[in-house]
């Protein structure tokens, strides 16, 4: 390689992503959630999506047991809600009382969009575990802006004129 691993990262951080918490429930029944900008589409028929996850991370094992997890796509007002699960807090869900989708998976209220999700494939990759799965359900608010992130930080989106 000609370049180190805080290059590539900084070179990676140029790329806007949107921001999301993904969440689950481990063998014991224990919901469990983080937030991952590494989701993305993968197919619109059947339709998938990806997202990754270091293999250090502590929630992993429960995704790695997973049949269904959920993507909530947050709204630009979530930062809270972003950083309260890119921690290690042993509670992640106190006082958002979730509700229970597809396979018992936890669902937060409140979302730009939320997709329920069936695995469909497991990929190591490096130093991640690369989650593939098919949208069983989709819930939308049209109207909502998303949260994103750019070179370490958080943004906002602004709209551009249209072109020609």
């Amino acid at each position: 390689m000609s370049f180190d691993t805080r290059t590539f990262r900084d070179a990676l951080g140029l790329f806007v992503t949107g921001v999301t918490v993904i969440t689950t429930r481990d063998p014991d029944g224990r919901p469990v959630g983080i937030t991952a900008n590494s989701f993305n589409s993968v197919s619109l028929e059947p339709p998938l999506v990806l997202w990754s996850v270091a293999r250090q991370s502590r929630s992993l094992a429960a995704f790695e047991q997973a049949d269904h997890f959920a993507v909530h796509i947050l709204r630009i007002d979530q930062q809270d809600l972003s950083d309260q699960f890119a921690t290690s807090m042993t509670d992640k869900f106190a006082g958002l009382g979730p509700l229970t989708g597809l396979g018992g998976i936890p669902l937060l209220k409140d979302y730009a969009a939320r997709l329920q999700c069936r695995i469909y494939g497991r990929h190591p990759a490096g130093d991640h575990i690369v989650f593939i799965a098919e949208v069983e359900r989709l819930d939308l608010n049209r109207t909502a802006r998303p949260l994103v992130y750019h070179g370490g930080h958080y943004a906002k989106l602004a709209d551009m004129p249209p072109t020609g």
